[in-house]
Formats: C-alpha cells, structure tokens, sequence
C-alpha cells in the first residue's frame, strides 16, 4: 500500500510493573522484558516521578533525515511528575530489544516538557502497565529516509 504498512497482531500478557527509587527507567524496561521473555510491547500507561531526564525534541524547521544538528538536547534534573509514557518494546535486526519511548512530564509550576526519552530515573515511584503483542515480523530497523530507528513490518 502506498503511504503506510501494517500488520495485525494479537494481544498477549499484560503486566504491572514497578520500578524502585533511583532506578533508570529505560534500563529496567528492558531487563524486565527480557526477564519474561517479552519480545513485543506496548506501553499502556505510565504514572509516578521522575528526575535526571534526558529527552530531545527536533528543532524547528529540520529536515529529513533527523540528524544531532536537527534535534535539540534537554537535560532536566527534576524531580518531575511522570505525567505520561508512550512506546513500545521491539527486537531490533540483531535480535536485541528495544525501547522507543516518548516522555510528558511536569515541572512543580505546571510547565510540562516531552518529547524522544533518552533517559530518567525514577525519583518516588514509576508504575507502568505493558501490554504484549503476540506478532512475527516487527522489528526497529534504520530508516534511511527518516535517519532514525523506526519499525519494520515484514510482509506476508
């Protein structure tokens, strides 16, 4: 089809999860993924608090593909509330998962920040829910078009 691709899937297990003070959210992600075998995810919701947050938006008028020049970096020490978590967990082309995440969160004035997470820890608690795709054929690859990693849907 011209101008999009998908695939259908399933939905599998569903979990809740909670990650402790102090700990790096992405990281945790992802070991409890691999810690029960979950190849294919969505994140559901997410609520709690946050601090150490590192996150990039795209400047203003950038181009394709999304290169360091064409994004900002922000660093915010915090602490801020996790307002919200949006992604999923996919192998990548050698088989390793991978986190896509994006981060909305908040400032003690109300201010809220978001965009691309690179990285957090979590300041009082995180609780987030994921839910599993049972699929084939979804992996993150690298868009040539986009210059960022980006999901691929094998056919068939």
């Amino acid at each position: 089809m011209d101008g999009y691709w998908y695939k259908e899937v399933e939905q599998g297990r569903r979990f809740v999860l909670k990650i402790s003070p102090g700990e790096p959210l992405q990281e945790r992600l992802l070991e409890f993924a691999r810690s029960v075998d979950l190849k294919h995810a969505v994140v559901v919701s997410a609520v709690g608090s946050i601090q150490d947050l590192r996150f990039r938006g795209i400047k203003a008028g950038a181009k394709l593909p999304i290169t360091p020049p064409r994004m900002h970096l922000h660093d915010v020490a915090g602490p801020l509330e996790l307002l919200a978590l949006t992604g999923n967990i996919l192998p990548d082309e050698g088989g390793a998962l991978d986190c896509h995440l994006h981060v909305m969160a908040a400032r003690s004035s109300g201010d809220v920040l978001g965009g691309h997470l690179f990285d957090a820890r979590v300041f009082a608690t995180c609780e987030v829910v994921l839910s599993e795709l049972a699929a084939e054929g979804l992996e993150r690859h690298r868009s040539r078009t986009g210059g960022v990693n980006t999901v691929f849907i094998e056919e068939g």
